[in-house]
C-alpha cells in the first residue's frame, strides 16, 4: 500500500474519536460536579451531627450519620463511575496508537522489500551485463586468435614461395615472424615493443595482447584462460586437455 492510502485508512479510523472522548470527559466533568455537591451536603451533615452529639440526641445524631454515610457510598459510586470512564478513554486513545504503530511496521516492512527487490534487480542486471561482457570479450579473443592463426598461415605460404629470390634481410624478417609465430622464449619482446592499440584485451601471463600462436586453458575457472605458446614452454598444441601453470598447481593441491 502507498502512504497516501496508509494515511487516508488511519484519519477514517480517526473520525468519531473526537466526540467519543468529548462524551467521555463531559461525563467525568458531572460526575466530578455531582460528587462535590455531595460533598458541601456531607460537611453541612457532619457539623449538624457534631451538634448533635454535644446535645446528646442520640436519635438525631445516628440519622444524620446514616444520612452522611449514604452520601460517602453515593460519592463512591461517582468515582467508580469516573475511574471506569477514565480507563475506557484510556483505552480508546491507546488502541488508536496501536493501530498507528501496526501501520507503521507493515509500511516500513514493505518499504525495505522494495529495497530488496531493487537492489536484486540490479545487481541481476549488472550479473546479466558482465556475463555479456565476457562473451563479447570470448568472441573478440576468439576472432584475435583465428586472424593470427591466418596470418601465421599466410606468412608460411609466402615464405614456401619467395625461395631464392628472397633477399637475405627478408629472409632474416620471416624468420623474426617465424620466431614470434612459435612464441620462442627467448626474446618475447620484439613483438612487444610494436604500437598496441589500449583498446585491446590482454591475455597470458605476460598480460600482452593476442599474438602468434594461442592456447586456452581447459579450466573453465581458470581467471587468464588464454597463453601465448611462448610463455607457457609450447612450440606445438599439446594433445588432450591443457591446464595453466597455476590451475595445474591448483589441481595438484586437490
Amino acid at each position: 500500500m502507498t502512504t497516501a492510502f496508509y494515511l487516508e485508512h488511519y484519519l477514517d479510523s480517526l473520525e468519531h474519536l473526537p466526540t467519543e472522548l468529548r462524551r467521555n470527559f463531559n461525563l467525568m466533568r458531572d460526575l466530578d460536579t455531582r460528587a462535590q455537591s455531595i460533598m458541601k451536603d456531607i460537611d453541612k451533615y457532619a457539623d449538624e451531627y457534631l451538634r448533635y452529639v454535644k446535645n446528646e440526641d442520640e436519635e438525631k445524631r445516628m440519622a444524620h450519620l446514616e444520612r452522611i454515610e449514604n452520601l460517602y457510598s453515593k460519592v463512591k459510586e461517582y468515582g467508580d463511575d469516573k475511574v471506569q470512564l477514565a480507563i475506557q478513554t484510556y483505552e480508546l486513545v491507546d488502541k488508536h496508537i496501536r493501530r498507528l504503530d501496526s501501520d507503521l511496521m507493515r509500511f516500513e516492512a514493505e518499504i525495505q522489500d522494495k529495497a530488496i527487490n531493487s537492489n536484486r534487480a540490479q545487481e541481476e542486471s549488472g550479473a546479466s551485463k558482465k556475463g555479456r561482457k565476457k562473451l563479447k570479450e570470448k568472441e573478440k579473443r576468439k576472432k584475435g586468435t583465428a586472424s593470427s592463426e591466418d596470418e601465421s598461415k599466410s606468412g608460411r605460404k609466402k615464405k614456401k614461395t619467395g625461395g631464392a629470390v628472397a633477399s637475405t634481410a627478408i629472409a632474416s624478417t620471416v624468420n623474426s615472424a617465424s620466431k614470434v609465430e612459435l612464441g620462442a622464449i627467448n626474446n618475447p619482446a620484439d613483438v612487444l615493443d610494436m604500437p598496441v592499440d589500449p583498446n585491446e584485451p590482454t591475455y597470458c601471463i605476460c598480460n600482452q595482447v593476442s599474438f602468434g600462436e594461442m592456447i586456452g586453458c581447459d579450466n573453465p575457472d581458470c581467471g587468464i584462460e588464454w597463453f601465448h605458446f611462448g610463455c607457457v614452454g609450447l612450440t606445438v598444441k599439446p594433445k588432450g586437455k591443457w591446464y595453466c601453470p597455476k590451475c595445474s598447481q591448483d589441481r595438484k593441491k586437490k
